[in-house]
């Protein structure tokens, strides 16, 4: 299902594609606005942009529902997002604020939002594979038919354990899942290629016994029509599905990395195809007016210039509310001298 840069295509539904367009413009400005609030000193920590890759979580998500649950990665934001929630709540959320999507205390890397289905960014490379596959167990065990679990990772995490323990479960048991794997050539700051066996993600599924597609994840058009048929067959009871989308990251693997590990050129190269102007083109090319497309990627700027503005006037978290959402064991248990509970 890839197909060459901006190539047309007969009978494109522009109204469809102008939407997806509004989904990417909309991540792409969270992100360049957290970056630069990040780097101006208005919150501390630091963030890892999923800048370039936006085409993979609007074209799944597409086809999500609230009541379908998603597992992100450290770099989730634009799962969030796609997923629906607010920009407002998600920028609160970078800053600390009580008004944020988990009260200030999960920042970037631990965002989560239950009220529309996304399970939360997970800071352990791989551990979000595992977690999706228990969700969609429960699932299964509550007879709850018809809705899927999306589970988005990077292919640095393929090389890790649950990637075998989370694919073989799922296909075991036939659960409700669809793995998707963002595969942007890198973990962290080594290219995956020169650490991966074999014929990468898609052939391990294969293996499993997942049925796989494999698509130009800068293309937006071919992730959304990917997914589509991917959801659809776990909606209907065919078990787990597994989406391999190649993309690539524009930045480093933090805002603070300067990616000088690599070769002069590679990225800005890749800027020229990325999936924000490739859609656009795609869309002048049906007949689109500039003035539109502008108007949307607009749109979405101004959106975020918002939230932007509300997080850094929204009020801190009371004191008092570090004590909720902490679980309570009870009394601690008695232990013997040397630490041994008795």
């Amino acid at each position: 299902m890839t197909e060459p840069d901006a190539a047309p295509r007969r009978n494109v539904d522009t109204e469809r594609l102008m939407g997806l367009l509004s989904e990417m413009a909309r991540i792409r400005a969270f992100e360049e606005t957290a970056v630069a609030a990040l780097e101006s000193g208005l919150y501390p920590g630091f963030i890892h942009p999923s800048i370039g890759q936006e085409a993979v979580p609007v074209g799944v998500c597409a086809h999500l529902t609230e009541a379908d649950p998603l597992l992100s990665t450290h770099r989730g934001h634009g799962h969030t997002m796609a997923k629906g929630a607010t920009p407002t709540g998600m920028m609160c959320e970078l800053f600390g604020r009580a008004s944020g999507v988990c009260g200030g205390k999960g920042g970037s890397m631990h965002i989560a939002d239950f009220r529309v289905g996304m399970l939360g960014a997970n800071g352990v490379v791989g551990a979000n594979i595992l977690i999706a596959a228990g969700a969609a167990h429960a699932l299964k065990v509550k007879g709850e038919t018809g809705r899927v679990v999306a589970c988005f990772f990077g292919d640095g995490a393929i090389n890790r354990g649950p990637f075998l323990e989370g694919l073989n479960w799922a296909r075991t048991f036939d659960l409700p899942v669809l793995f998707v794997c963002e595969e942007n050539g890198f973990a962290a700051t080594t290219r995956t290629g020169v650490l991966t066996a074999g014929d990468g993600p898609a052939a391990r599924a294969e293996s499993l016994g997942i049925p796989s597609l494999t698509v130009d994840g800068n293309d937006i058009q071919a992730v959304d029509e990917a997914a589509a048929v991917l959801v659809g067959a776990i909606r209907r009871g065919e078990g787990p599905r597994f989406l391999l989308a190649h993309t690539y990251r524009l930045t480093g693997h933090t805002s603070m990395d300067a990616a000088g590990y690599r070769p002069e050129g590679e990225a800005e190269e890749r800027w020229t195809r990325d999936p924000i102007s490739r859609c656009a083109e795609r869309l002048r090319q049906a007949g689109v007016a500039e003035t539109a497309i502008a108007a949307v990627i607009r749109s979405a700027e101004e959106e975020i210039e918002a939230a932007l503005e509300t997080a850094k006037d929204a009020p801190w978290p009371a004191p008092e509310a570090a004590f909720t959402d902490v679980q309570d064991l009870g009394a601690p248990v008695p232990t013997r001298p040397g630490g041994l509970a008795r």
